[in-house]
């Protein structure tokens, strides 16, 4: 299988991008295309050394975080990131991973892809740790702000597809994100969608509140895109503000210096199981097409672990069963 990687895609491209697409190739048994300048990424490609399951698909422009994802599509149609879309749609590589614009990214891949039969709006779904182990799946995180009643339900049955098909959970239970447990709680746009999703025959489990996605109460959590985005971002805040204030109080004493070195292999396996680059990116629910979109600011680890979800993606059949459940609908 071969993955294509947006190399000049996020903050750290492309040094970290391509040193991740490098590790994937040693650790994950696939082939990544990279598309960029080859004269920024053969350097790098040059320093691991070895032999390398990696090629090089030419691609001198760059499409900017900053810029609208409609017209850098028409300004720059050569750009990294829609020749890295391009592999995909021509069967040259199975699925695609990107840490750069997320409009532009949907745009693309669903100009050049085509939508899943059915599915009103595209969504993105993001893993979040649990910490009590185990994790759990976020739908929608960014696609789309404004959501309508049946895009929560079909949102539902997609994310349980996934974590059926590529996290191996047998009937994987949804709950759908509210300011409280009770059926007639919250939003018209909630409520409405708590009715149609228990319609389906995914395993609903009801309301599920934001104090409790920490201890992750189901499998997978559904909400829009405007709510989904914030609770993510918190959750990322809090995380690096909880261990930036871990730090500091720490250093004000001895004892504090002292606990923390019997401390620290613990609070590095907390670190680790905690860094959303140990769970990859968020897979775009809607192109007919495995595309992955990771943190802007990834780094090569989860770049790496980007292209694992790419792959166990493919590998699982979802898309294939996605198409056929909502096309159905």
């Amino acid at each position: 299988m071969r993955i294509a990687v947006d190399a000049m895609g996020g903050d750290n491209a492309p040094d970290e991008v391509v040193r991740g697409a490098i590790e994937a190739t040693r650790r994950l048994g696939v082939g990544v295309v990279l598309a960029g300048p080859p004269r920024r990424i053969e350097p790098i490609l040059a320093e691991a050394g070895g032999r390398l399951n990696v090629e090089i698909a030419p691609a001198e422009e760059v499409i900017g975080f900053e810029e609208s994802p409609v017209q850098a599509l028409r300004l720059k149609p050569n750009a990294s990131l829609p020749v890295a879309v391009d592999l995909v749609q021509s069967g040259r590589c199975a699925a695609m991973v990107s840490a750069g614009n997320t409009g532009a990214l949907m745009a693309a891949s669903l100009l050049k892809l085509g939508r899943v039969s059915g599915l009103r709006r595209p969504g993105l779904m993001a893993t979040l740790p649990g910490v009590k182990g185990g994790a759990m799946l976020l739908i929608d995180v960014g696609a789309s702000a404004d959501a309508r009643p049946e895009q929560l339900q079909q949102y539902a049955v997609a994310g349980s597809l996934y974590a059926e098909h590529v996290m191996g959970i047998a009937s994987p239970r949804v709950g759908l994100l509210n300011i409280g447990a009770e059926a007639n709680k919250g939003s018209e746009l909630v409520r409405t969608a708590y009715g149609l999703i228990g319609q389906t025959d995914v395993n609903f489990v009801g309301n599920v509140e934001a104090r409790d996605l920490p201890d992750a109460p189901c499998d997978v959590v559904v909400t829009d895109g405007f709510v989904g985005n914030v609770v993510l971002k918190l959750i990322e805040g809090l995380g690096m503000g909880f261990f930036s204030l871990l730090r500091s109080e720490v250093g004000h004493s001895s004892r504090g210096r002292i606990g923390a070195m019997l401390l620290r292999p613990a609070l590095r396996r907390m670190i680790r199981r905690m860094d959303y680059a140990e769970y990859g990116g968020a897979p775009l629910i809607g192109p007919r097409g495995a595309i992955i979109k990771c943190h802007g600011s990834s780094g090569a680890q989860a770049i790496m672990n980007g292209i694992r979800v790419g792959r166990d993606l493919v590998e699982g059949g979802f898309l294939e069963a996605m198409e056929q459940r909502l096309g159905e609908a």
